[in-house]
Order: C-alpha cells, then structure tokens, then sequence
C-alpha cells in the first residue's frame, strides 16, 4: 500500500525559531528570546486582536514575568514580535535560509518516499517575503536539502480540511491544534512531533487519536512500521477474497 503523507515544514523540519532568534538579536541584542521557556512555539506572525496594546501594563506585566523565567534573557514583547516579522517580510527569500531541525531529515524523507512509493506533500502557512513566492522558496529550499521535486502546499485553512480533501493517511506537525484538526475533520493519523519535555505533552493527546512522537526520526520509524502493518492487511484481505473467506 502506498501512503499519502503530509508533512508540516516550520517546527518539525525546518527551523523557523532559529532564524527568527538570528533576526531578532540583529534588532535587539543578542540578549534577547523569542518566547518564554515553556512557552507555545512561534508557528508565524501574530494576530494584533490576540496581543496587548503596545506598552500597556498587560503586555509590560507578562514580559516581566517571562523575563523572569528566562535566565539573564529579554523576551520579545508583543509590538516587537509584530516589528520583527515586519522585518521579515523585508528579507528576501527569507524561507530558503533556514536550517533543518535534525540535519539529513529532508534527505531521509526522501529515499523512505523512493523506497516504499509514498506520495508526499508538504504543509505549511507560511507568509509571503520579498523575493520568489512563498511556495517557490520553499520547494528550492527541499530540493536543496535533498528531497527532489517535492509537492508544495501553502495553506489558507484548516490542516483537517486540507487531510480530508487530499485524501491523506499521515500528518506529521508539531502544533497539537493542527493535529486535532486532523483528528477530528479528517480520518489520517496526526503525528504530533513533540520535542519538549514528555512530562509537557498536552493531556488528552491521545485519547484523541493524537500519537506523540519526540523526533522526526521517530516519526519516520513509525510511518514505516504504519507502511508495513498496512502492507501486511492488504495482503490478508487479499488473500480472503481468492480462497473465499
């Protein structure tokens, strides 16, 4: 049986975090975080209705107590969070300077597609830079990193909408709302590639057909292990049928 994978790109392939924190010591300092230990990671530019109002004593508070977590460390506020995916926008081909997560993924995602015939597709909802489309930048950044001509989808919507519609089996991200949105509104299995702490996994995950993993590494083991149990149940049902059982 062949696969349909779907395979989320910032946060658990590409580091998205690492060169935003690269932009944003270029703005502020090199003693600056983008986030709070513990904090949701960043996934793209926040919604102005979701923050504080510039410089108001809620947005002054919270940055406080950040601050304070985050040993000998500034975390960005609200305003410069906006301020540096304003920045951003400016870099141009910004999507092709990242780095991988775990270095050789890309490339292994790839012979394990040439190996056992996956269709693969890459998801993501990244915003446009200057420079070639977001799309554009993101297929030469895979194909630079070994995964030749990949399938490239930027979305607009729900990843559960998306699973459903492209009649996927698999999606590996590593925000646990888009997982349930593939759990809920679709029927691929979501892998949600976990790399804090195991204690920190959102409760309820997999009571929710949500499977953790810890790794990209991981995750690529058990799509195979998915691969093979499936290959195995084609063959029994096969089998079934000629001998009339």
């Amino acid at each position: 049986m062949s696969l349909r994978i779907a395979c989320d790109l910032d946060g658990t392939i590409a580091d998205m975090e690492g060169a935003l924190q690269r932009e944003a010591e270029i703005l502020y300092g090199d003693d600056v975080v983008l986030r709070a230990a513990g904090a949701a990671h960043i996934e793209g530019p926040p919604d102005n209705s979701q923050l504080p109002t510039p410089n108001s004593q809620e947005e002054q508070g919270a940055v406080a107590v950040a601050t304070e977590r985050t040993t000998a460390k500034r975390v960005l506020s609200g305003r410069q969070l906006r301020q540096l995916w304003e920045h951003v926008a400016k870099i141009e081909d910004f999507w092709t300077t990242l780095r991988e997560i775990e270095p050789g993924s890309v490339a292994r995602l790839a012979a394990m597609r040439n190996q056992h015939r996956f269709e693969v597709i890459f998801l993501t909802q990244r915003p446009d830079t200057e420079g070639e489309i977001t799309q554009l930048q993101t297929q030469r950044w895979l194909e630079a990193h070994g995964f030749e001509l990949p399938s490239v989808f930027v979305l607009q919507s729900s990843r559960g909408k998306a699973a459903a519609a492209l009649g996927l089996d698999v999606v590996l991200d590593d925000r646990p709302e888009n997982c349930l949105e593939v759990a809920t509104e679709s029927k691929a299995k979501p892998l949600l590639v976990w790399r804090d702490p195991p204690e920190t996994v959102p409760p309820g995950a997999a009571r929710l057909g949500i499977e953790t993993v810890f790794s990209i590494g991981e995750a690529f083991q058990r799509i195979e292990t998915i691969a093979s149990q499936a290959g195995t149940s084609t063959f029994v049902s096969r089998l079934r049928n000629v001998i009339g059982i």
